[in-house]
């Protein structure tokens, strides 16, 4: 298989290791129209920071959850006219750059900095996504060769989907130097092609239109359907008596009817055969709409009648936020298709480059229209990411516009969050200004990856599988677990994991009452 290489690779392969676990500082939840600081978080949430510190601060709690990534990277087409900067040029970057690359940062083409920028965010992406999920990338000419060839490598190429192809403009660009770009890609792979199930794409009303006779004999619509079959078999030659003619018809020679003999007068019978609108020709069967699926399998080529274009996007948000910034903001019936395709009704959808918010909008109308239950998780870097990423979604939720043109709201909430300090320190001693609850609860996601519910019993984090975890830490002092604290333990478990700073207890006991000592910080899990 290929192997692509560019300058700074080897400085990030790993470097999501290196990342530091930040906390998310909850900030406020939105319901019922209106901002909480105290009700409980939503499990939507919107995230305001640097999304490869945002991603890995997801990873206790979601790791191999996801089952749909959206993202929408820069494209890098060296536009920096953007105020969403389309390019590898933006401040943020170049500084990170500098920081893991080092030196050679300064020697970097603009592809070579993309792709140092997005090889440990898709690394993350990948830990995120679950067994049975996907990751739909969109991106255009730019970078669509070298991004190919990066998830080959990360995904696996066995893992790869398809190339979709999104009719972005229906109309030509007069002022393109070569060829009017009418197109963008989505790159589709899985996590693992065999465990991935795609749904059907919804049958759209170009292709019912076909359906367009009705018997008003409380089957519905049909239409005229071929009756021969491809592969000859004898029992499929016979003669069709036309009813209103007495005439016998054969299938032409070579040929056969796609069922046999009994079958097709059964068919006479149930009236399933059209004989023309003068009721003289050959027989028809009748395909009722009915019995089709109610889908059809998706293909690659996307137009834009079926799932809009760039223009209606940046019409649509600015219904919502009117004077946005965005220029070409994805229409949220392009993520409507994604979604239909690749989750369920509960099911958890995460776009780490949220830009406007297109995402979540899709998710909440994709639910309000089947009554599912499906969360989102968008992170944003920038600073609109309350102004405009979270407000195009409360505004989605309790609806938008005014008179004829008011948009009915679909209901729903979410939380938004900051990242906050990290869980560690340099020195990798555990930073107390989080506070114990956070780091309470960064433990329990490591050893359960379970929710955490604050327990009554001190130092208690709670019990799974008949195992019960403790959390043996004070802020001043150093704690030593022996056998005057296992004196003070009230839960009855199979099972003891103890963290604590020292540990006292002989290798005999500790065997005989099934306790494991965890040393703090050393044996905490980094993710």
């Amino acid at each position: 298989m290929p192997t692509l290489h560019w300058i700074g690779k080897e400085k990030v392969v790993n470097h999501h290791q290196d990342v530091p676990y930040k906390i998310l500082e909850h900030q406020y939840t939105y319901k019922d129209a209106k901002e909480h600081k105290s009700v409980p978080p939503s499990e939507n949430k919107i995230i305001q920071g640097d999304n490869l510190e945002a991603l890995k601060s997801l990873l206790p709690e979601y790791e191999g959850k996801i089952k749909c990534i959206y993202i929408d990277p820069p494209y890098n087409t060296g536009n920096e006219g953007w105020v969403y900067n389309d390019n590898v040029n933006h401040p943020k970057l170049k500084k990170w750059l500098g920081q893991v690359v080092g030196k050679e940062s300064e020697d970097l083409s603009r592809h070579d900095k993309w792709l140092c920028m997005m090889y440990p965010r898709l690394k993350l992406l990948h830990k995120l996504l679950a067994e049975n999920g996907a990751i739909f990338i969109s991106i255009d000419d730019n970078e669509q060769g070298n991004l190919r060839l990066l998830c080959d490598e990360l995904f696996g190429a066995s893992n790869f989907i398809n190339n979709i192809i999104w009719e972005k403009n229906y109309s030509p660009r007069n002022d393109a130097k070569y060829f009017s770009a009418s197109h963008d890609l989505i790159l589709v792979y899985s996590k693992n092609k065999k465990k991935w199930k795609r749904n059907l794409a919804p049958r759209t009303e170009k292709q019912n239109k076909f359906y367009k006779y009705n018997d008003n004999d409380g089957r519905g619509k049909w239409r005229p359907d071929n009756v021969l079959v491809k592969s000859f078999s004898e029992t499929g030659v016979f003669s069709i008596r036309n009813p209103n003619t007495g005439k016998d018809n054969f299938p032409p020679k070579g040929s056969c009817y796609r069922f046999n003999e009994e079958k097709s007068k059964e068919l006479l019978i149930q009236n399933r055969f059209y004989f023309g609108k003068d009721g003289k020709g050959k027989p028809q069967l009748k395909r009722y709409l009915s019995e089709v699926n109610q889908g059809v399998v998706p293909q690659t080529l996307w137009k834009h009648e079926e799932v809009s274009h760039s223009q209606e996007g940046k019409k649509e948000l600015n219904k919502i936020i009117e004077g946005n910034i965005f220029d070409t903001p994805k229409p949220y019936q392009l993520l409507n298709r994604i979604l239909q395709i690749s989750t369920n009704t509960n099911d958890l959808i995460l776009d780490s480059f949220a830009g406007s918010g297109t995402t979540a909008h899709a998710v909440l109308n994709l639910n309000k229209e089947d009554g599912g239950n499906r969360k989102f998780i968008l992170i944003e870097m920038e600073e609109y990411a309350n102004t405009i990423t979270a407000e195009r979604v409360k505004r989605v939720i309790k609806g938008y516009g005014e008179g004829t043109k008011a948009v009915e709201g679909t209901g729903g909430d979410f939380s938004y969050y900051e990242l906050g300090k990290p869980l560690f320190l340099d020195n990798q001693l555990l930073n107390e200004d989080v506070g114990l609850a956070k780091i309470e609860e960064y433990v329990w996601y490591s050893e359960t990856k379970t929710p955490y519910i604050t327990q009554e019993e001190q130092y208690l984090l709670g019990t799974k599988n008949d195992t019960a975890y403790y959390f043996f830490y004070q802020k001043d002092s150093v704690t030593t677990l022996d056998e005057s604290f296992l004196r003070t333990l009230k839960t009855k478990a199979g099972q003891y994991i103890i963290y604590a700073d020292n540990c006292l207890l002989d290798e005999k006991l500790m065997s005989k009452y099934h306790i494991i000592f965890k040393k703090i910080p050393r044996d905490i899990s980094k993710f």
